[in-house]
């Protein structure tokens, strides 16, 4: 007979790994489930994290691996194959992967999201070398630098006034004559004086070798090209969850983000979201893992009948 596991956690970055440590402790037969063989998700890409309370400075690759010890250390176990679907048999949810159907009382969500990339050259080279798509995980590292920020949107407004605050310089790029953000953000940042607009203007090359250099930059209505000499580059052109093998098996946002709230319970009993790939206000290292803790106590409940 086939296992029947009480959680399976689909995805190992911090709130599936958060997730696996807290149904260790609870006593729950667990499977996570991670797409690629090393644990951690977006935190890998992060060169220095230094938000994480009591291990500042520590690498993004160093803490995805604490984390996953944790896990392995409390007897966690782990399964590399990527999840095509999910769907409910009775009162089982079973999880379709490459490896064969999996199955389990209920499932915990934590796929995590990822960056749009603006993909031009040198962008994923220098991806923790200077490139960042987080500015409050990174800015820290620029302070009295020169840096650029690409997007006309919240995030990217909301990026370039963090970073006016610390750095020397910050340029904004975009493509457009106006921005999308909302006014009163538009203003907040058209009154800084470190602040220079690059109006009709797209990315074109991110430049350095091992440490970014500069940034190319083309005038689209001219078609006039330029050199920006920057420390850093911040990339915030929209962020996508990895929900698209899920189809419309939970409700999801018009973002395509899954809809749970703190509890973590989504549309389908017995289904959980934790991490970047829920709606939520903030996608921090320390608020998955807070989700992933907050699922276990929400499975714990739905497995007892509560």
């Amino acid at each position: 007979m086939s296992v029947i596991y009480d959680v399976i956690i689909v995805g190992s970055g911090p709130a599936g790994l958060a997730a696996a440590i807290y149904g260790q402790r609870a006593g729950l037969s667990s499977l996570v489930l991670e797409e690629s063989y090393v644990s951690g998700g977006q935190v890998l890409n992060t060169y220095d994290v230094d938000n994480y309370p009591g291990l500042p400075g520590i690498s993004g690759m160093e803490l995805a691996e604490k984390f996953h010890e944790h896990a392995k250390s409390m007897g966690a176990s782990f399964l590399t194959a990527a999840v095509t679907a999910i769907r409910e048999e009775g009162d089982r949810k079973v999880v379709e992967t490459a490896k064969g159907d999996l199955s389990a009382r209920t499932v915990i969500l934590a796929t995590g999201a990822h960056h749009r990339l603006l993909g031009v050259p040198g962008e994923e080279r220098l991806t923790g070398m200077g490139v960042s798509y987080c500015a409050t995980c990174d800015g820290a590292f620029f302070r009295d630098k020169t840096v650029a920020v690409v997007g006309g949107g919240d995030v990217a407004v909301e990026d370039a006034i963090f970073l006016a605050r610390g750095c020397k310089k910050v340029y904004v790029i975009h493509r457009r004559d106006q921005l999308r953000a909302a006014k009163i953000l538009q203003e907040k940042l058209l009154s800084l004086d470190n602040v220079e607009m690059k109006w009709n203007c797209v990315a074109e090359e991110i430049l350095g070798d091992s440490q970014v250099s500069g940034v190319k930059v083309r005038d689209v209505k001219t078609g006039e090209g330029s050199e920006l000499a920057v420390n850093g580059v911040f990339i915030a052109v929209g962020i996508l969850p990895n929900t698209g093998f899920l189809g419309d098996f939970v409700q999801l946002d018009e973002g395509g983000y899954i809809v749970a709230g703190e509890d973590m319970k989504t549309s389908v009993p017995g289904v959980f979201a934790a991490g970047d790939v829920r709606t939520k206000a903030l996608r921090q290292i320390i608020t998955a893992a807070a989700d992933g803790a907050n699922a276990i106590t929400s499975v714990e409940a739905y497995l007892l009948g509560r």
